[in-house]
Formats: structure tokens, sequence, C-alpha cells
């Protein structure tokens, strides 16, 4: 049995001893600095070679070794992985502490799911979950009649916190493996939607919206912009004498800076705006940035009798109105290539999840190709009719 040390740079594991780790990291200098983790390393009853992560603390880790040589000596059968220590609810609160997920923009996202989850899963021990128990969560959550997608979300929150976990030597990679083998509910591309917004419907969407979101509305429309880049517009972004918008890659969901060029009609929508005095946002209500709209736009889809909503079919959502950017500029003959540089989307699958082929589209194609077939038609024909000639003229 032993105390190993990790190195932080290279996460190396090696003899307390070492002063200087073989990719150069100084080891007496990240001890006294506190970066160093230690571990203890023993054999199972088994023979198994076993490593158990202890912490930040020497005395702690002289504590633990001291602890597995005793059980060792009485010829116990010991289970000591943090696995079957930690508890999901304590894994939740380690994993939303995390730096990198306290900064992202979706991380009340995470705390949600994971909240959900651990009604279910909070009091239990990591080790002690079982595919079966995690198929039967997904069971469950459909009989209350929640939507495939969401069940997945929450499922996909746990399986990261575990995935974290893992990465940084708190649990094992059993539990990851558990997690791995429950596949999702929702089938790829099944949560695809088609609905777009046609220029009859937008325009008397847009009529009957309250004054405040029609701005909001118009520029969804126009430029394809997520909602979250259009809620955050500030006016420094807005360039109206070059017709453009330029979002800093802090702006943006791929974190990638992008231009987006404005139409006529959205740059005079835009000019008419009145500037806050106190923000600097684009669009507000009462002089204050707008945070939400979901009320003030399913009244106008009442209204105007325009189904609101997810969970009806061919109900629209404010999402849509991305669709419908990609498929109107695709139906425009605008090369891809630009469509994807102006709404931000980098794969050409997440493209064609924007782009919507709809019936009237395919007809469309059909008689544009017209002309063609009957050209080739009546090459055939000719040749047929040559082809006859010809032997008529043999014989």
């Amino acid at each position: 049995m032993s105390i190993l040390v990790q190195c932080p740079i290279c996460r190396k594991k090696q003899a307390i001893t070492n002063k200087l780790c073989s990719c150069g990291e100084d080891l007496v200098k990240a001890k006294k600095a506190q970066r160093i983790k230690y571990w203890i390393s023993y054999r199972l009853s088994g023979g198994k070679q076993k490593r158990e992560y202890v912490g930040h603390s020497l005395e702690e880790a002289k504590d633990a070794d001291g602890k597995r040589r005793a059980q060792k000596r009485e010829g116990r059968i010991f289970d000591v992985r943090a696995d079957h220590k930690l508890t999901f609810s304590e894994l939740t609160k380690w994993f939303l502490k995390q730096s990198k997920v306290k900064a992202l923009k979706s991380s009340w996202r995470y705390k949600y799911a994971l909240d959900r989850f651990n009604e279910k899963f909070g009091d239990r021990k990591i080790g002690s979950i079982k595919p079966g128990d995690l198929e039967d969560y997904q069971t469950e959550r459909k009989i209350q009649g929640i939507a495939d997608a969401t069940v997945d979300q929450e499922l996909g929150a746990a399986r990261t916190a575990i995935k974290k976990a893992f990465e940084n030597d708190l649990l094992s990679g059993e539990p990851l493996k558990v997690f791995q083998k429950v596949k999702k509910l929702l089938k790829p591309k099944a949560n695809k939607r088609d609905r777009i917004i046609e220029p009859d419907e937008f325009r008397a969407l847009v009529a009957a919206l309250p004054l405040h979101l029609k701005p909001i509305i118009a520029t969804a429309y126009y430029t394809g912009m997520r909602k979250s880049e259009i809620l955050n517009l500030t006016w420094d972004k807005v360039r109206l004498n070059e017709r453009l918008i330029k979002l800093d890659a802090t702006d943006t969901k791929d974190k990638e800076a992008r231009e987006i060029p404005l139409t006529p009609e959205l740059v005079e929508i835009l000019k008419s705006l009145p500037r806050g005095i106190h923000t600097a946002h684009v669009f507000l209500f009462r002089g204050k940035p707008i945070n939400d709209i979901r009320t003030g736009l399913q009244k106008a889809c009442q209204s105007v009798s325009i189904a609101y909503g997810r969970e009806y079919q061919e109900g629209f959502v404010f999402h849509d109105l991305r669709h419908t950017f990609n498929t109107l500029m695709r139906r425009a003959g605008i090369p891809e290539s630009v469509i994807m540089a102006i709404t931000g989307h980098s794969t050409r699958e997440m493209f064609d999840r924007y782009n919507t082929v709809n019936r009237e589209d395919k007809q469309k194609a059909v008689d544009i190709a017209a002309n063609l077939f009957t050209s080739v038609d009546q090459n055939v024909d000719q040749k047929k009719n040559t082809n006859v000639k010809d032997k008529n003229r043999k014989r």
C-alpha cells in the first residue's frame, strides 16, 4: 500500500517522494500551493489494484492509508468507492458550484432538470443506481405526462454531472457506464420542427401584436436571430448606416462573432424605436429591457387563429421564426453557406433541422424540372423515330 500524488498539470499519479514530475512540473511548489491531489493505492483481496482519491490534504491521505492497512490485516472485504458514499443530491451541489457550469447561460436549465431528477434519486447512493432504475424513471415521467424531450433533458443533465465527477476523479467509471447504457426516448431528429410562418400569417400576426413586441418579432423574422440574441441586443451592436448588426462572440450561443445584414424594412423599424435613458438595450417596455414575450405573443396568436405552443399540432412558438428565415432564404435561392453564416449554424446537420421543405416546395421543383423532362422525352422520341426510319431504309 502507498500514498500517491497527482500532478496538477498532466494528472500523472506517482510516488509521494517525487520532487519533479516527468512533465516538468515542480511538485514541491505544487504541494505548498495545495494544487496536489492525494491518492492511496492498495490491492483488494482478489489481487486487483485499487486507487482511491482522498483529497488535497497529506494528513487525510495518511489517515486513509492507515485505515486501509488495518482493514487488510483484519482480512475484511471493503468497498470504499466514492460511488457508494456520495448521494446524487451531494453530487448535484458539487456540480452546480463548478465555475464553468455557473458561467453557462443555460446553467438554470441544469438546475431545473437536476432538481426534478433529485426528487427521485436525491437520497440514493450513486453506486446503487442501475440502468433499470433509470428506465423506470423514464416510464414514470411519461405516465405523468412529461414530454420525451423533457425526460431526456433530465437524464442528460444527470449524465453530464456524472461525467464531470468522473473527469475530476470523484467517481469511478461504473456510474458513467450505467447512465450511458440508457437510451434516449426521443429518436434523432424526432423533435425537428416543421412549422414556419408564411408571409400572410406574419403580416396578420404583427398587426395583432402589442406595440412593444412588433419590432422583436420583425427582427426574428427578417434575421433569424435567436430570442436571447434579440432581447439582449444593445445599440452599440446595431449599425443602421451599414444595415448591419454585429454580434461579438460573447453575444452568441456558439461563442463565435457574427455579422447579420438588415433588410430595408427592418432598418426603418429600428430607426423608429425610442432610445432608453438608463439602458443601452434596443427593445424596451416602459423604459426597461424586455425579458419575456410569451404572454403578448400568445394573445396575438389567439386573436388571428394561429395555434400557439408545442403541444398543438402545427402549433407556433417564437423559435419557429428562425426556421422561417432559413426556409424563406433557401426558397429565394440564397446559397446555404451564406444562410449558415448569417444565422450562425456551424454544422450542416443543424442547418437541416431549421430548413423546412414542404409540399409546395416539392411541387415547384417538379414544375421547374418539367421543361427539362419534356426536352428529354422529345430527344428520346426523336431517337426512336430515327432508328425506325433507318431500319425501314435497310429493308
